[in-house]
């Protein structure tokens, strides 16, 4: 059983950035593919970035290209969001989620394990 404890949401002004944090506990995060997620209000639940164990290999939503950073390390068992430019349609509920599949990281679609979300509100 892996735990996934998120945090680095909060409220920032179109524009600027925030840095999510998702810590592993109880297992160790190398035997991972790792996501984040985020969910508006109304909104179905939209994968944003994806990472594989090594962190070599990396997938990205089209609505957030260029503008944010999947990263991981696994001698801290945590993985990064690095969120910059942010715009108002970036607020969400935003989840890390970890995968026991042998697939490629974008074609990685079942998560085994998800952490409880932290809010990122971005005012115009």
């Amino acid at each position: 059983q892996v735990q996934l404890v998120e945090s680095g949401g909060g409220l920032v002004q179109a524009g600027g950035s925030l840095r999510l944090s998702c810590a592993a506990r109880g297992r160790t995060l190398s035997n991972y593919v790792m996501g984040w997620f985020r969910q508006a209000p109304g909104k179905e639940r939209e994968r944003v970035a994806a990472t594989s164990r090594s962190g070599t290999s990396t997938y990205y939503a089209d609505s957030v290209k260029g503008r944010f950073t999947i990263s991981r390390d696994n001698a801290k068992n945590t993985v990064y969001l690095q969120m910059n430019g942010l715009k108002p349609e970036d607020t969400a509920v935003y989840y890390c989620a970890a995968s026991q599949s042998l697939s490629t990281v974008v074609f990685v679609t079942r998560y085994d394990y998800w952490g409880q979300g932290t809010q990122v509100t971005v005012s115009s």
